[in-house]
């Protein structure tokens, strides 16, 4: 006669008392704010006990409230806000032309493989060029008006954004476009009805870092042959020893594009409300 166990078997699977959070647990929108502030704070604070405490002298590193003064300066005589304008003027015109242009050369790169062969290579080969490099042949060009000014921004992002477009267009499934086809849709129908708004958030997220690279080539751009504007003040500050515009500048380049950033996080969150929550 079989003799049956009555030994109790361990289950397999987790209690629910100790399930482990995942590594990426999301943050609360009030938790990713005070992480954010926090951070900054002890920046700023680390940034103050080294410049007042003797170990670093004013000309290499000035105080926060230094830095603050020459900023006020400048803004009550109207220097700063003359310069940030015409920056951003600078910054948004390189910027949109090449982002005109950019998409619809790389949805196209990205959706037609003969298109693809025929682009892609000159954009990996000229994207790799430092963009410092153009700056004589553009003032050969085109002079040293606001439009050398522009070129050098469009050069920085243009060729970075046909190819993220590009890439962005690969990543829609082919079952998309297999199911346009299945309903009688024509090509051009299918990238434009399907390809297309089905790549959108992720061209959104390349034109965003886009613009963040437009900042930076800002200050390529203003550094030689300009006038006015942030990088051609900082220039200035430089020859003057004068650290504390330089820092403040500076901060004031990277609050501006902090902010274009954020807006264009707005907009996106704001334009594909359907994303939210998805992996």
């Amino acid at each position: 006669m079989a003799v049956q166990s009555t030994a109790p078997v361990a289950s397999t699977q987790p209690a629910t008392g100790a399930r482990r959070k995942p590594v990426r647990a999301p943050l609360t929108r009030r938790q990713y704010l005070v992480t954010s502030v926090i951070t900054f704070i002890l920046l700023l604070a680390a940034w103050t006990a080294i410049s007042t405490s003797g170990l670093v002298r004013p000309l290499f590193l000035p105080s926060p409230i230094a830095v603050t003064e020459k900023l006020i300066d400048q803004g009550v005589n109207g220097q700063l806000w003359s310069d940030i304008a015409v920056s951003t003027y600078r910054v948004m015109v390189g910027y949109l032309l090449a982002s005109v242009i950019a998409v619809p050369i790389g949805v196209l790169c990205g959706s037609i493989p003969r298109v693809e062969a025929a682009i892609e290579p000159i954009m990996d080969f000229i994207r790799y060029m430092p963009v410092v490099a153009f700056v004589p042949l553009t003032i050969l060009w085109v002079g040293t008006d606001d439009s050398q000014k522009v070129l050098i921004i469009f050069l920085g992002t243009f060729f970075q954004q046909v190819l993220m477009v590009a890439d962005a267009v690969r990543r829609v499934p082919m079952s998309y476009q297999n199911l346009g086809a299945t309903l009688g849709l024509s090509r051009t129908k299918i990238l434009i009805r399907i390809v297309f708004p089905s790549a959108l958030p992720r061209i959104w997220d390349a034109l965003r870092i886009s613009l963040g690279w437009a900042w930076t080539w800002l200050v390529v751009a203003e550094l030689v042959a300009a006038t006015e504007g942030m990088g051609y003040r900082i220039t200035q500050a430089q020859r003057f020893l004068e650290t504390d515009l330089i820092i403040g500048y500076v901060i004031v380049l990277g609050l501006l594009g902090l902010l274009f950033d954020q807006v264009m996080r707005g907009l996106g969150r704001r334009f594909f409300r359907y994303l939210k929550g998805r992996v």
